[in-house]
């Protein structure tokens, strides 16, 4: 059994491990414009305010860590990150609600937090809705602290509706 930070990758795709009670059928790999119109409907289903294309296709030509989990027949999560100056900044983590509650974000979310390692990243920062208690029972489960509040940093659900605040996470990185 190998753990998960010495899984095999070839040809830019990293097999998940049954070991990891996630099926042999899904595999990460890095995302590419061809994915785009996969990841936004990902998006659309997760989120009210949702990214757009084109906001992915900034994040693709500006290097970032982007990154998607798929089986064969459809993208089901998908993941981005910004790398500069020993920081990482987690700006999106998406799970199709099909497939939520079943570890994929996690996985995925650790795979970014290892590849940002790699770059030399020694602290990760990320915000979330104060509402998403599963998002942020996911990152407290990882070793995330709350450093701070954004007030009305989110957009309401409709353009009548106030905004809502972001709780800022951080860790140190690596993961254990």
């Amino acid at each position: 059994m190998l753990p998960w930070s010495e899984v095999p990758e070839r040809a830019g795709f990293t097999m998940l491990s049954p070991t990891n009670n996630t099926p042999p059928a899904f595999f990460v790999r890095s995302m590419r414009a061809s994915d785009l119109d996969h990841v936004v409907r990902n998006e659309s289903a997760a989120y009210e305010n949702g990214w757009n294309k084109r906001i992915f296709v900034d994040c693709l030509r500006a290097g970032y860590l982007c990154w998607v989990l798929a089986n064969k027949q459809q993208i089901v999560a998908h993941g981005v990150m910004s790398v500069a100056i020993g920081e990482c900044h987690l700006l999106t983590l998406c799970v199709n609600p099909d497939y939520q509650r079943q570890g994929f974000g996690r996985r995925l979310f650790r795979l970014l937090l290892e590849r940002a390692y790699k770059l030399d990243a020694r602290e990760c920062f990320l915000e979330v809705r104060a509402s998403n208690a599963k998002a942020i029972a996911l990152y407290r489960s990882l070793g995330f602290v709350q450093i701070g509040e954004r007030r009305n940093y989110y957009p309401g659900a409709t353009v009548a509706a106030d905004r809502e605040d972001a709780l800022i996470l951080s860790r140190a990185l690596p993961l254990p």
